[in-house]
């Protein structure tokens, strides 16, 4: 099981993740307040802006306030390092 720092300390695991995708669009919105009515949804932002949402393969919705594009890197990251 791989784990990737999603901030401040929180952390998923990567075998879970079906999608990390920015938290504008309207439909990724919707996901996430269905998320809320069905008790999935997981903040992980500590009061921070989220800048990032993460889909897992069970239907929890994590939010975090760390951008796509650093999540990617930190994902890349642990590859890396395992396969080494």
């Amino acid at each position: 099981m791989k784990l990737i720092n999603i901030g401040f300390g929180n952390l998923v695991s990567s075998d879970k993740l079906v999608a990390v995708v920015a938290p504008d669009s309207a439909p990724v919105k919707r996901i996430v307040q269905e998320a809320k009515t069905n008790g999935l949804l997981i903040d992980a932002t500590c009061g921070r802006k989220c800048k990032s949402v993460l889909i897992n393969d069970s239907n929890h919705v994590v939010l975090s306030a760390v951008s796509c594009e650093t999540i990617q890197n930190r994902a890349e990251e642990s590859e890396e390092k395992d396969e080494q």
